[in-house]
């Protein structure tokens, strides 16, 4: 089962900045579910709850559009 911690920790950032990927999860409300792996060097920690990647547009890049409906 996995853990849920209230902000990232130092042993967090150091295992963050060692991969080479990582993968990002967004879903809408109506169950359409994206899953894309990113990579690059492009992701970092900005604080302690926060962390920005540098999002190269692929095949619909549907992420952004996610990310961009549920904020509306």
């Amino acid at each position: 089962m996995g853990q849920r911690y209230q902000e990232l920790q130092d042993s967090h950032r150091a295992f963050i900045a060692g991969q080479k990927l990582f993968f990002v999860a967004t879903a809408m409300p109506d169950g359409h579910v994206n899953l894309s792996p990113k990579g690059m060097d492009s992701l970092r920690v900005l604080g302690p709850n926060r962390v920005a990647w540098l999002n190269v547009t692929g095949s619909g890049n549907e992420t952004a559009s996610h990310i961009e409906r549920s904020s509306a």
